[in-house]
């Protein structure tokens, strides 16, 4: 993974790199269709869904507020801790860091995005913008019957391993493949690699596109995902399902569209069924970002469709490996220590 960009330079080149271009052309492949190519970081302080009660936009000064707490919380949780601390309480202290989270990352580790980003000039105070409200619609009945039948969770990749229901489920660690498939080094966690893609909040944000006639590949740094985008092609009998779906792109003049349909049951986007449909629409709107759309589809757990959109800004900055695999140690240890806790209980003794 890569190390945290500093906050203050990361608002300087977040006003150098969006400055706006002058006699602007979008550059082209032989083809003639628009020359989406590049690396791009969707690190960014917007989140998905509008915080109840806030506007659409932001002010200048309401945004450098919020960007100058983000950068001052992380200048703190940057600082060395000491060598001597005592160990942890069980199961953490609940603070951000190595305290709360047992075992987890330092913040200096992390990149969680540093700035808002903007749409049209505009600073915008989430991603979704339909509904209105910039909230994810509510379940209807079918989806909260699925919800239900799952035991209150989305997947078990969209929530946190030491969630008390996880924990709990019957037959949570009987094997490897009863695990989430990001604990498993299989894909990323959350949807960074979507579709729809979206920030993890976290780290590891790069995103890159290669581009032919025939095939558009979307690279995310998190996990080597890599999405394949057929170009006008017929999507796959209904049978075969992928972790991604399919996806099917076209032109719609100078957009690129892409219709992805036959998800797997693994990858239930925010609740979603398998009829999951999401449309997403990428433009060169400069020569330093892309403006990323989408459109999330399906009567099984939503009453109507939502969308979103913002921008994805170019970067010089280079993809390096992910280094986590499927079948190292610590899953081997997890399933240990669900063998011996439940040999303890087996006993009577309750586990430690």
């Amino acid at each position: 993974m890569r190390f945290s960009r500093l906050a203050a330079c990361g608002l300087l080149l977040f006003s150098l790199a969006f400055a706006a271009d002058t006699g602007y052309k979008v550059p082209r492949l032989p083809d003639g269709h628009p020359d989406l190519q590049g690396t791009y970081d969707l690190a960014t302080l917007t989140p998905v869904e509008r915080p109840r009660g806030q506007k659409a936009t932001l002010t200048p000064e309401e945004a450098l507020k919020v960007e100058k707490a983000a950068a001052d919380h992380r200048s703190k949780e940057d600082a060395p801790i000491a060598a001597d601390r005592k160990a942890p309480p069980k199961g953490g202290d609940g603070t951000p860091g190595p305290y709360g989270n047992v075992g987890g990352y330092n913040y200096g580790w992390l990149d969680p995005g540093s700035t808002y980003m903007k749409v049209d000039g505009q600073i915008r105070s989430s991603l979704v913008i339909d509904p209105p409200d910039g909230r994810v619609p509510p379940f209807n009945a079918k989806g909260l019957e699925r919800m239900k039948a799952r035991g209150g969770r989305a997947t078990a990749d969209q929530v946190e391993t030491n969630d008390p229901g996880l924990e709990k489920a019957p037959g949570a660690y009987d094997d490897p493949e009863r695990r989430d498939l990001g604990e498993r080094c299989l894909i990323g966690f959350g949807s960074t690699t979507g579709p729809p893609a979206l920030p993890d909040y976290f780290y590891d944000n790069l995103h890159r596109i290669v581009q032919t006639r025939d095939t558009v590949v979307i690279l995310s740094e998190m996990v080597h995902d890599a999405r394949i985008v057929r170009m006008n092609g017929q999507h796959l009998p209904p049978t075969i399902r992928n972790w991604f779906g399919d996806s099917i792109g076209h032109w719609e003049g100078d957009t690129l569209v892409v219709d992805t349909t036959n998800f797997a049951d693994q990858t239930a986007f925010r609740g979603a069924s398998r009829n999951l449909h999401v449309v997403e629409r990428f433009t060169r709107v400069s020569n330093h970002e892309l403006l990323y759309k989408f459109t999330v589809e399906d009567p099984d757990t939503w009453d109507k469709p939502w969308s979103g959109e913002y921008t994805w800004p170019a970067t010089n900055e280079h993809i390096y490996e992910y280094a986590c695999h499927e079948a190292n140690y610590a899953m081997g240890d997890v399933l240990r220590g669900a063998r011996l806790r439940e040999k303890e209980e087996a006993e009577g003794r309750p586990g430690k």
